[in-house]
């Protein structure tokens, strides 16, 4: 793979960096990723529980979203009670990098 450098591309050009805030940009969607990196394959009411504050229906809008994107694969079992489960695809995993740089980068401001 070439080496990647930041430089401004041409202004009908849709910026990467651009394209990647608008899918995880929200507060939401980016706590709804780094939780399925940790835990892997969660139920909603998981998500609901370990996203202090996030409202069901925010949750729903903002996995449906990473769905339609190609982050998040919704599990449906043909079971009664339906079981729905929730886990990042390849692309979705492939995130872990980036969060663990901004991990890396958050610890120097907090500390």
């Amino acid at each position: 793979m070439s080496e990647i450098k930041l430089e401004r591309g041409n202004s009908s050009d849709k910026c990467p960096i651009e394209a990647a805030i608008d899918i995880i940009g929200s507060k939401w969607t980016f706590l709804i990723i780094r939780d399925l990196l940790i835990d892997g394959t969660m139920r909603f009411g998981d998500l609901v529980r370990s996203l202090d504050g996030i409202s069901p229906k925010t949750l729903s809008v903002r996995l449906r979203e990473l769905e339609k994107v190609g982050l998040v694969d919704r599990i449906v079992y043909p079971e009664i009670p339906p079981k729905v489960e929730y886990k990042l695809t390849e692309k979705g995993r492939n995130l872990e990098t980036v969060f663990i740089e901004l991990k890396r980068w958050g610890l120097t401001i907090i500390e």
